[in-house]
């Protein structure tokens, strides 16, 4: 059934309360070095990827640096840390947390996990772990229990995706 309008014709009225096309990405993935895996951790967890460049509006100005857990990594990581602590990228970036991504499947060596630790104080650092699946491009599974963590910062609850 219409309703009445002022122009004399029937219509549906529709109220509508509350923002009509929610953004569907909240953050942007940059790496840190070139094959860090922000198009991986975007296919798994959404959001969007801005590969090794600032995102520019209308994708999301708040930053998830990717990097992996390999010396060149990390110290990638540390640098573009250091880069937000000197005001460096554009106006509107803000820098949410370091994602690293594990280069290999096993235990960081001694030398690299005390790399880690040196960016542990100054940022929120979630890890998220080797796996075989996502190396092939299947994102089709429940991520690792590791990265519970992080699903939940994006919002993901216990790890679910997109």
């Amino acid at each position: 059934m219409g309703t009445d309008r002022s122009d004399g014709g029937l219509g549906p009225e529709i109220w509508v309360r509350g923002p009509v096309d929610a953004p569907s990405e909240l953050y942007s993935w940059v790496g840190a070095h070139g094959g860090a895996g922000t198009s991986t951790l975007a296919g798994v967890f959404g959001g969007h990827d801005s590969g090794r460049e600032w995102p520019v509006p209308p994708a999301p100005g708040a930053v998830l640096l990717v990097a992996r857990t390999h010396a060149a990594g990390l110290a990638a990581a540390l640098r573009t840390l250091q880069m937000f602590r000197n005001g460096e990228p554009p106006a509107g970036l803000t820098l949410n947390a370091v994602v690293l991504v594990a280069d290999s499947a096993g235990r960081l060596p001694r030398a690299l996990v005390q790399q880690v630790r040196r960016l542990e104080p100054l940022i929120t650092v979630h890890r998220v772990p080797w796996v075989p699946a996502w190396r092939l491009g299947d994102f089709t599974g429940t991520p690792p229990r590791e990265t519970t963590p992080l699903a939940r910062a994006l919002g993901g609850g216990d790890g679910g995706t997109r």
